[in-house]
């Protein structure tokens, strides 16, 4: 059995005529959602952030894709 899930993945050019790769989109999202996160409580750090973020991820058996981004901010803040 593969252990790598299978995904459905569709990539990007941008307006430049650069190649976007599906994963860096993701990493974008993740970086706006943790910057959210970062204005919305300046009083944590981005480690535990971050962390709070795994949680949600945890609690949504391992997955984040498919849930709205502020959604996630939602559920991460009720965590922090």
């Amino acid at each position: 059995e593969n252990s790598l899930q299978k995904t459905s993945t569709c990539s990007s050019v941008n307006p430049s005529g650069i190649f976007v790769s599906p994963y860096a989109l993701n990493l974008s999202s993740f970086t706006k959602l943790i910057k959210r996160l970062q204005e919305r409580h300046p009083e944590f750090s981005r480690d535990e952030i971050v962390e709070a973020v795994q949680e949600v991820r945890k609690i949504n058996k391992g997955v984040l894709s498919g849930l709205a981004i502020s959604a996630i901010e939602e559920e991460t803040s009720a965590i922090l």
